[in-house]
């Protein structure tokens, strides 16, 4: 059986504290914050330093989803080593990240970028168990208001007139604003663009070719949720997925676009 947990090292935060989507106090450069509805825990970074979370509140340092059993003990585990935070599932189900993205047990440990990371631990009767996860960064992060600064605009992705049209046609059903929208496939899109342009010589093959060269250029760019060692296996349609919910965040591809598919 797993040891009771000691919080010396770091301090505990109060049930009712604020939500960390507004940042944290000034603190050490490198330390994390996790909180959930009882309460949370803040500690500084040190190489082999580890936060426990999960439903039995005396083996973890964040105790999460304490009256439902469909959580584990022991849900998962922080971890510092080189210089950052590190997330790991041990539990039985699956924790739900940013961007739909799912971290399972044999999936082994994710970095977490500095910021605030919502994990969403999924329980009983389609209940959800919200973590909230707060890396500081270098600057320890005492945010200012900002009432008077210009606006930053969105930063659409350059694509040439046959990626556009390509991914238009791919991602319809992101642009008609379904609820819970998914790509088309190979072979759906590329039908409808073999529609648009007879002699261009479009088939599955091709499209998947084009868009994996998009896919690549963006992860380049810094976008993740694009690359097979990002997401894991199966990868099923979450690649094109990611992509496309980045290019309509971007505005890269927005509503008007459907157009161009007549």
């Amino acid at each position: 059986m797993e040891p009771k947990v000691e919080h010396s090292d770091g301090f505990l935060l109060p049930g009712g504290h604020d939500s960390l989507t507004r940042g944290v106090a000034r603190a050490v450069p490198g330390s994390v914050h996790a909180l959930a509805l009882g309460g949370g825990y803040a500690v500084g970074p040190r190489d082999g330093r580890t936060v426990y979370f999960g439903r039995n509140r005396p083996l973890v340092h964040v105790c999460v989803g304490e009256d439902d059993q469909q959580v584990s003990r022991r849900h998962g585990e922080l971890t510092h080593r080189h210089g950052r935070w590190w997330l790991r599932n041990t539990g039985r189900r699956p924790i739900r990240l940013p961007r739909s993205q799912w971290l399972f047990a044999e999936d082994g440990a994710i970095p977490l970028t500095e910021g605030y990371t919502p994990l969403h631990l999924p329980g009983s009767r389609d209940r959800e168990h919200l973590l909230e996860v707060y890396v500081t960064g270098l600057d320890g992060d005492q945010r200012r208001s900002r009432h008077d600064a210009d606006t930053d605009p969105p930063r659409p992705y350059a694509l040439t007139p046959d990626e556009k049209l390509m991914l238009v046609a791919l991602g319809r059903n992101y642009l008609l604003r379904e609820p819970n929208p998914k790509p088309l496939t190979w072979k759906e899109a590329a039908l409808w663009l073999a529609e648009l342009q007879p002699d261009a010589g479009w088939t599955a093959k091709k499209l998947e070719h084009r868009v994996g060269a998009v896919r690549d250029r963006l992860s380049r760019r810094g976008v993740p949720g694009l690359t097979r060692d990002e997401v894991g296996e199966p990868v099923g349609n979450a690649l094109n997925d990611n992509l496309l919910r980045e290019l309509v965040r971007s505005t890269a591809l927005v509503p008007t676009d459907l157009e161009l598919l007549g």
